[in-house]
């Protein structure tokens, strides 16, 4: 896999170089005919566009579904580090101060994926069977994209042409309505699963795209799409449609629930029988976010020296970062004492007073460790980072049940089993029983949904599908006009033909 992801790199930067991510230009013709003449062209390709999606845009997408919700703290936290990001998290966004810049640059890899279909599908060089997986991978990553983009702006530039050069009448573009972008996704999700066809398989492992993410994409898409896009109930249906598609061609033995949820992410259990798609790192390949979760969310180690554990010991943990993404303070107490979840999710900090009492002070984000490499101090934080596993087919399946009238107990509560452990208890922790339960099916669906997916770039989106009155109560958020991002000088001025986004005017 190290050596694919080199490959993939070097033929990244051999073949790519971007002006601007609305000129859409990265490719030059003299470059791309020296590309695609054999099958190994196509294969580096596309492990360059996965390889850019892992080391470039996944920090970007963390940002983009995770920093405005009820997560992190507006200012500072309990370290004292600076927040950096303190405009998202107490959602003051502005077009002078927008949180993300170029819509995170995520029309390079969009513009790269539109190549590759373009290539791909007239070929002679790639078998019938390779050629139709390789766009399956490409439709369903470009659906993906552009989900991120339609949640985050609304109305975004659609383009499925690849850019070969300079073209001055491309600098002016205006944004597509986010419906006809919808529709547009939707039929991308069409194009990905033809091309899959019957092929259910983790080809090339977990963490290159496969028709079983295109399927969970495809419910997430419909559930946006009936909550928040006037789908109603018949996009709801789909959405369980592709969920069960998934359970009745996938067995157990391949995908399901791990016994333990820690384990989930840990290093050395990559590609497990959970994980639907993740991004793949390892020590000397790649880091978590190209080294930004170390950068933004691990504490100092000499800062740890000044905190204890619950019991009053000191705390032996070789972390050496920093926390610029400071987590509320609360955070911790949402979950139940006896959910494993808390302690596979979170570390919590505590300050001693002279008498020797400790009391909570914080916590940080403990849901990937790292690991310690031999004869290392500190920890190289070379996690995989999961896009989709099989808890979201079922937290998925058990919105569409809900929406569509059915019981949702049987998906609440595996994952409540696994969640609860040795401490589950049908009659008083399973669905309907557990205390919060009678709140509504949509308050039990997010707070499973918190616990479950922290730190995995969902809560936002989260927030903002199940409607504006949950962003409002959760988040910071104090205009209702705000949910979209604004769109920054910068971006307006290379493209003139764009308009601000709506509330931001």
């Amino acid at each position: 896999m190290r050596r694919k992801i080199q490959m993939a790199v070097m033929a990244v930067v051999a073949i790519c170089s971007l002006s601007s991510c609305l000129d859409m230009s990265p490719i030059s013709e003299i470059t791309d005919e020296n590309m695609w003449k054999n099958e190994g062209h196509f294969t580096s390709f596309m492990y360059g566009v996965h390889s850019r999606l892992r080391d470039v845009d996944a920090q970007y997408l963390f940002m983009l579904g995770e920093l405005r919700s009820d997560i992190y703290n507006v200012g500072t936290g309990w370290t004292g580090e600076s927040n950096q990001v303190e405009e998202i998290t107490s959602n003051t966004l502005t077009e002078e101060r927008p949180g993300i810049e170029n819509y995170g640059g995520l029309y390079y890899n969009i513009n790269q994926i539109n190549l590759f279909i373009s290539r791909a599908s007239g070929t002679d060089l790639l078998s019938e069977t390779d050629r139709s997986y390789y766009l399956g991978e490409a439709y369903g990553l470009r659906a993906f994209y552009y989900f991120q983009l339609l949640r985050s702006w609304g109305n975004v530039v659609w383009n499925a042409e690849p850019s070969l050069g300079f073209e001055v009448g491309n600098l002016e573009r205006p944004a597509t309505d986010a419906t006809v972008i919808m529709q547009n996704i939707k039929n991308d999700i069409a194009a990905s699963e033809a091309s899959f066809g019957e092929d259910y398989s983790f080809r090339a492992g977990r963490s290159l795209w496969s028709k079983a993410a295109t399927l969970t994409l495809k419910a997430e898409i419909y559930l946006w799409s009936s909550r928040q896009m006037n789908g109603g109930m018949n996009d709801a249906q789909t959405a369980l449609d592709a969920l069960n598609d998934i359970q009745t061609h996938i067995s157990r033995t391949d995908l399901d629930l791990l016994p333990d949820f820690a384990s989930v992410f840990d290093y050395e259990n990559k590609g497990n029988n959970e994980i639907i798609f993740s991004l793949h790192g390892a020590y000397n390949e790649a880091d978590l976010f190209n080294g930004g979760w170390r950068n933004h969310m691990i504490p100092q180690q000499t800062t740890l020296s000044s905190y204890y554990e619950s019991d009053g010991s000191p705390i032996n943990l070789n972390f050496n970062g920093n926390v610029y993404y400071p987590l509320r303070e609360e955070l911790y107490s949402r979950f139940d004492e006896s959910d494993t979840r808390r302690e596979g999710t979170l570390r919590a900090v505590y300050s001693k007073e002279e008498a020797g009492l400790v009391s909570y002070a914080g916590c940080f984000a403990y849901k990937y460790r790292g690991m310690t490499p031999s004869g290392a101090s500190y920890r190289e934080f070379c996690d995989d980072y999961p896009i989709y596993r099989y808890a979201d087919v079922l937290l998925l399946k058990a919105e569409a049940e809900a929406l569509l009238g059915n019981n949702p107990a049987e998906e609440i509560n595996q994952i409540r089993r696994r969640a609860y452990a040795d401490a589950y208890d049908e009659a008083t922790m399973g669905y309907p029983h557990l205390t919060g339960d009678d709140e509504g099916i949509n308050e039990v669906l997010l707070r499973e949904r918190l616990r479950e997916f922290m730190f995995e770039g969902k809560r936002w989106y989260d927030l903002r599908r199940f409607g504006q009155e949950y962003v409002v109560k959760y988040s910071s958020l104090q205009n209702p006009n705000h949910l979209l991002w604004p769109i920054d000088t910068d971006t307006m001025t290379d493209n003139p033909a764009l308009e601000q986004t709506p509330g931001y005017e």
